[in-house]
């Protein structure tokens, strides 16, 4: 059984290099967008920082018990 293509040329087209670049920087800017949204993600998800205490209630601990 022989398979046979419609082209014999099967090579990328080199010729339309400004299309790729156009396509590297669509990449990039989908990564800069989608690290953004990773790093909001990981920010609303850490819990809230810890005011310290008012006054020194807690701070005081009875060693002579």
């Amino acid at each position: 059984m022989a398979i046979s293509l419609g082209t014999t040329n099967l090579e990328p087209q080199l010729s339309s290099g400004g299309t790729i670049v156009k396509v590297a920087q669509l990449a990039k800017e989908q990564q800069k967008a989608e690290g953004e949204i990773a790093l909001q993600l990981i920010e609303a998800a850490s819990p809230a920082p810890q005011s310290a205490p008012v006054g020194n209630s807690g701070h005081n601990i009875n060693i002579t018990a």
